[in-house]
């Protein structure tokens, strides 16, 4: 194995040119932003950041696209990388201003630099872009004091993640711009410098410069001799991502299957899509646990490697109806109109296995027992309370015995001690809770509707205006410094309403806005959502006496949704 020395920039050039691919054996690109950003403040600062590790090879081999756009190569050889992509990707993103394929959609890394940035070693932690991905959003409630902690950070920060409020500044430029750019000419005048004898002038030329100088930055390379075999690279692929928590069990699975059956990944990434027109967004390592787990009657991928190329194919085969099943049985049965509102893609997997095994047929009871599983198990996170391969593991071989659903339910009930819920199950939870997505579906099984627009709640694709999101009923602006976050965040304070009328309502007063919904469309309106109509309820003071009977309203709903259990 022989090193090279070699600059971002060159590397860049070579994804671009299609010198650089990416073999079958790679997972998707999966780094935020804020990744992204950290990445790009390493490389300013000159501190280390890894190495490339590539293997060239004599011929031509199964690859797979970048999650930006690059050229294929002409040359029958090529370089494919084993280790870098998530770097890689993201530096060709920013430097070259290109929008990046995650999770089927195609959105640009846009990053800000602080020409006005301290000197020294700044901690980014907190900064805009930190925050865990949410499919929810809260409404926008105006906070000075959160603005002024804002304001804080930004002095001490070098590099963001866009925002309009920040990209509006003159001293925060994009980082895109920058290398798009032949001079600085643009952000100086931006900055508001009108005159040489400015003293900011040498320093933010400098600072560009610097900013500029990360195409330069030496990368070592690592490149696989040409005579190693497509097995012995997947082998050292397979160690080099095994270390730290650079790729997760199914990445290094889906490797070794790939060694085998070149076409895997392209079949898997097609039945993806097609899933995903039917709103269930499963991750490829879910097809291929579904695989193993079909093929070899538990869902370990320690496996992988031993498996027969044809049992593989009769996996996949079994999978694929397990799983078309499954989905529609979710969507259908369950009211599960989103993947979204699973706490764990494994209750998938565990309807697709007992599909296969029975055939796909059951009686009209284990219809509603399996229905009632699906929703007790996914609120009370049953796949998220000790080993979840184990549980998995062992609902498996309870759906190979004699009475399997209802061999479910009673694992359930041992597992919680009941299938109903009770206030304490809500009390003190947030929007993170598993049990909040049941809600969700709860409400809209009982009609409830938008405030505003009198469309009922939904997941689909309905535009920004209409796409729903969770609003806090007494808005935090309203109640933060009275009552403590746990309590503001509460389930019981949250609503479902479109992202149109949740700007509508901003941080009004509950009293206000609640009595106009009342007004316009109805006590119904609100109880469609379990919010107590007594407007007494509705001052401020009342907070914890609106919780009170909120929740327990939640509860009841919950409980009459899922109903007894049948059977």
């Amino acid at each position: 194995m022989k090193k090279v020395d070699i600059s971002v920039g060159q590397l860049v050039d070579e994804v671009k040119s299609g010198e650089i691919q990416l073999p079958v054996m790679q997972r998707r690109y999966v780094w935020r932003a804020k990744q992204v950003r950290d990445l790009l403040d390493s490389l300013y600062r000159g501190y280390p950041s890894g190495s490339i590790l590539v293997w060239e090879t004599p011929g031509s081999q199964p690859t797979k696209g970048f999650a930006v756009e690059n050229a294929v190569s002409p040359f029958a050889a090529q370089k494919l990388l084993l280790d870098g992509q998530q770097r890689l990707t993201s530096l060709v993103a920013v430097l070259e201003g290109r929008a990046v394929q995650v999770r089927g959609r195609k959105t640009p890394i846009d990053i800000l630099f602080n020409l006005e940035h301290p000197e020294g070693l700044v901690s980014g932690a907190g900064l805009p872009g930190d925050e865990e991905d949410d499919d929810s959003e809260e409404e926008p409630d105006e906070d000075e004091e959160d603005d002024d902690v804002l304001e804080e950070w930004l002095k001490t920060a070098v590099f963001v993640v866009a925002a309009k409020s920040i990209a509006a500044k003159p001293n925060w430029v994009s980082v895109s711009e920058v290398f798009k750019a032949a001079d600085n000419t643009a952000f100086l005048e931006r900055a508001g410098i009108t005159e040489f004898k400015d003293p900011r002038i040498a320093r933010y030329n400098a600072r560009l410069q610097r900013l500029r100088n990360i195409r330069e930055y030496p990368y070592v390379m690592h490149v696989l001799d040409k005579g190693m075999s497509y097995e012995e690279v997947t082998e050292i692929f397979v160690r080099v991502n095994s270390q730290g928590t650079k790729l997760r069990g199914s990445d290094l699975a889906m490797a070794q299957i790939t060694v085998r059956w070149p076409e895997s990944l392209k079949i898997l990434e097609a039945y993806q899509k097609k899933l995903a027109e039917r709103q269930f967004r499963l991750d490829l390592g879910t097809f291929v646990r579904a695989v193993v787990m079909l093929a070899t009657d538990q869902c370990r991928f320690r496996t992988v490697a031993k498996i027969p190329l044809e049992k593989l194919h009769e996996g996949w085969e079994k999978a694929q109806r397990g799983l078309d099943y499954a989905t529609h049985f979710l969507k259908e049965n369950c009211d599960i109109e989103d993947s979204v509102l699973l706490s764990s893609p494994f209750y998938v997997l565990a309807i697709a296995y007992l599909a296969v095994i029975r055939n796909e047929e059951f009686s009209e009871q284990e219809e509603r027992q399996l229905a009632h599983w699906v929703r007790v198990a996914s609120a009370k996170g049953r796949y998220s309370r000790g080993s979840s391969e184990t549980l998995l593991d062992e609902d498996l071989a309870t759906i190979r015995g004699r009475d399997p659903v209802r061999g479910l339910l009673e694992t359930l009930r041992q597992q919680f001690g009941r299938l109903d819920f009770e206030v304490g199950d809500i009390t003190g939870k947030n929007a993170r809770s598993p049990i909040f997505s049941l809600l969700f579906v709860a409400l809209r099984n009982a009609e409830a509707k938008d405030w505003k627009t009198g469309l009922k709640i939904s997941l689909g694709d309905t535009g920004r205006r209409h796409k729903i999101q969770f609003h806090h009923i007494f808005p935090k602006a309203r109640i933060k410094h009275h009552y403590d976050r746990r309590e503001v965040n509460e389930i019981a304070n949250l609503a479902f309403i479109g992202g149109g009328s949740n700007q509508k309502i901003s941080a009004k007063h509950p009293h206000e806005y609640l009595a106009a919904v009342v007004a316009e469309r109805g006590k119904n309106a609100l109880e469609a959502q379990c919010v107590p109509t007594d407007s007494a309820l509705h001052d401020i003071d009342r907070y914890r006496d609106f919780l009170v009977e909120r929740r327990q309203r939640l509860v009841d709903r919950l409980n009459h949704f899922v109903g007894v259990v049948p059977g």
